[in-house]
C-alpha cells in the first residue's frame, strides 16, 4: 500500500494543475508518460543494484562505486538537497490548503505553517514506526479519493452531472476547445519538471524492498506495483483531469495570480460537476498528502545525510543514532529547511512554489540518470570480470537496456528543459529550469576536491565486494514451484 501510494501528494494534485495550463491535456499526458517510462527503468536498475548490493540510506554510493566517487559525493548531496526542498514546498501547500476553507485569511497562513511544522516534528519523535504508520493509513486514503475521483469523472464525462454542462454528454470537447496542446513543443517541455517532482520519492520502492529479507521475491511486486502507480494512478487520473478541465481555466495554477488550493485540477473538476462537498474532501485529502510527502522528506533526507556521514563525506556529528534508531542531527538539519515556507508570507506563493517544484523536480532527475548510469557501467564490470546474467539473482526487465532509456531520456528532459530556458531567453526562466544544475556542479567540484577521484575505469570496478549473499538453492526451489503454478496464478503474478 505504502509502495503505491507514497508519492502521491502535491505534484498530482495541485503541481499537475500548473501543467494543464502549460501544456494542456494532450502535453500532460505526454509528459507524465515519458517519465513514467523513465521511472520504471529507474526502479527496475535500482532493484537489480539493491538485490545485489545491500546499501543503508543513499543511492549515491552507486554512483561512487560503479561511476565516480566524486559524483557519488554530489549524488548524495543532491539528494539530501532533493529532499530538504520538498520540505517548505510541501509545508507552503499544506498552509496554502487551510485558504480553501478560510479565503479571507482570518487566521494567517503563519499559524498554519508552524502548526503543520509542529505535527511533522512530532511524527518524526516516533522514529520509523511512526512514520510508517502514518504512511499506511494516508496512503489509503489518498489511493481511494483518486479511485472515486475517476469514477465521478466517468460518470461527469458521460453526462450525468447535475448541471451544465456535465448534464449531457461531455466527452472529450476539451481536447478540441480551447485544444489539446497550450503551447505545442514549448508546453510539452515545460509539464516534464511538474512530472518528475510528482514521481519523486518512487525510486524509495526498489531500495525498501531490496532490503527486505528475501528481496528476490519481495522486489518484482514492489517493481509492478510501481508500473500501477504509473498507468492507473497518474495516467488514467490525469486523463480524466484533463477531460473535465479546460487548460484556460482561470481558477489553474499559470493563469491564476495566486495560488491556493482551489487551483488544483481535482477540486475545480469537483466544483464544475456540481459536487462541491468532493472538492472540500479533495482538500482534506492533499492536506494529508502534503503533510507525508513532507514527512518522507525529511526520512529519506536524514537517512542520506546520516551515510554521507558514515561514509566521511558530511561532517560527522551527522552519524549519530540514536538508541531508538533515528538519526537524530540528521532529522534536525532537514526539518531546518521547513522555515523556508514562510517566505511565501513576503513574495508571491506562486513564485515560491515554482522555484521549490523547479529545484526539486530537477535534481530528482540527476538522481535517477544517475541510477541508470551506475546500472549500466556495473553491467559492464560484471562482464569484464567473468559474471553472467544467470548469476543475478533478479534482473531488470529490459536489462541494460532500459536503463540506456532511462538514462538518454533524462538527458533528453534535461536538454527540453534547456529549450524552455532559453526561448525566449531570460534570467528568471533560464535559473528557474536551471538552478539545480549549478547546485549539482557546486557539489561535484567540492566532492572532486574532498575525494580528487574521477571518472572509473572498468577494470577498477569491485563487483566483489559487499554482496549480498543469496540462498541459491531457495531461489531456484522457488523458481520451479512457479513453474508448477496453473495457468491463472502465473497470470495474476505477472500481473501483481
Amino acid at each position: 500500500m505504502i509502495a503505491i501510494g507514497g508519492s502521491i501528494g502535491a505534484g498530482l494534485f495541485v503541481g499537475s494543475g500548473s501543467a494543464l495550463s502549460t501544456g494542456g491535456p494532450a502535453a500532460l499526458l505526454i509528459g507524465f508518460a515519458i517519465i513514467g517510462v523513465m521511472i520504471f527503468n529507474v526502479v527496475y536498475a535500482l532493484g537489480e543494484l539493491a538485490v545485489m548490493f545491500p546499501i543503508s540510506g543513499g543511492f549515491y554510493t552507486y554512483s561512487s562505486r560503479f561511476i565516480d566517487p566524486s559524483w557519488g559525493f554530489a549524488m548524495g548531496w543532491n539528494y539530501v538537497f532533493q529532499w530538504a526542498i520538498v520540505l517548505p514546498l510541501e509545508i507552503n501547500v499544506a498552509g496554502l490548503t487551510i485558504g480553501y476553507w478560510d479565503p479571507e485569511q482570518k487566521i494567517n497562513i503563519a499559524v498554519w505553517i508552524t502548526v503543520f511544522l509542529l505535527v511533522i516534528i512530532i511524527i518524526n519523535i516516533f522514529g520509523v514506526l511512526g512514520y510508517a504508520e502514518e504512511e499506511f493509513w494516508v496512503s489509503i486514503l489518498k489511493l481511494t479519493t483518486v479511485v472515486v475521483f475517476m469514477i465521478i469523472a466517468l460518470v461527469l464525462v458521460c453526462g450525468g452531472g447535475s448541471q451544465p454542462p456535465f448534464n449531457e454528454y461531455y466527452g472529450a470537447r476539451n481536447w478540441y476547445n480551447p485544444g489539446a496542446f497550450a503551447d505545442g513543443f514549448p508546453g510539452l517541455c515545460a509539464v516534464f519538471v511538474t512530472a518528475a517532482f510528482s514521481f519523486s520519492g518512487t525510486e524509495l520502492v526498489g531500495l525498501a524492498a531490496a532490503e527486505s529479507k528475501t528481496p528476490q521475491q519481495s522486489l518484482p511486486g514492489a517493481v509492478k506495483q510501481v508500473f500501477w502507480r504509473i498507468t492507473l494512478f497518474y495516467i488514467l487520473a490525469l486523463f480524466f483531469v484533463g477531460l473535465l478541465v479546460p487548460y484556460d481555466d482561470p481558477d489553474l495554477i499559470g493563469n491564476s495570480s495566486l495560488l491556493d488550493v482551489s487551483t488544483s485540477p481535482f477540486v475545480i473538476a469537483a466544483n464544475r460537476g456540481g459536487i462541491p462537498a468532493f472538492g472540500d474532501f479533495v482538500n482534506v485529502v492533499i492536506l494529508f498528502s502534503v503533510i507525508s510527502i513532507g514527512l518522507s522528506g525529511v526520512y529519506g533526507g536524514s537517512r542520506t545525510l546520516t551515510a554521507l556521514a558514515e561514509q566521511g563525506y558530511a561532517p560527522p556529528i551527522f552519524k549519530y543514532v540514536d538508541r531508538a534508531g533515528r538519526p537524530l542531527f540528521s532529522t534536525i538539519a532537514i526539518i531546518a529547511f521547513g522555515p523556508i515556507a514562510y517566505i511565501a508570507l513576503a513574495s508571491s506563493a506562486v513564485t515560491v512554489f515554482n522555484w521549490l517544484l523547479a529545484l526539486s523536480g530537477l535534481a530528482a532527475l540527476f538522481t535517477w540518470g544517475s541510477i541508470c548510469l551506475a546500472h549500466i557501467r556495473f553491467r559492464r564490470a560484471w562482464e569484464y570480470h567473468g559474471h553472467t546474467t544467470d548469476e543475478l539473482p533478479f534482473q531488470a526487465a529490459f536489462g541494460v537496456y532500459g536503463s540506456w532509456v532511462g538514462f538518454i531520456l533524462v538527458i533528453l528532459v534535461l536538454i527540453a528543459q534547456f529549450y524552455t530556458a532559453v526561448k525566449p531567453l531570460t534570467a528568471y526562466d533560464f535559473f528557474l529550469s536551471y538552478l539545480a544544475l549549478f547546485v549539482v556542479i557546486l557539489f561535484y567540484i567540492i566532492g572532486l576536491v574532498w575525494k580528487r577521484q574521477t571518472w572509473l575505469r572498468t577494470a577498477n570496478i569491485d563487483v566483489d565486494t559487499g554482496r549480498r549473499e543469496i540462498d541459491w538453492e531457495a531461489y531456484e526451489q522457488l523458481k520451479m514451484e512457479k513453474q508448477n503454478w496453473p495457468a491463472w496464478k502465473r497470470v495474476y503474478h505477472f500481473l501483481f
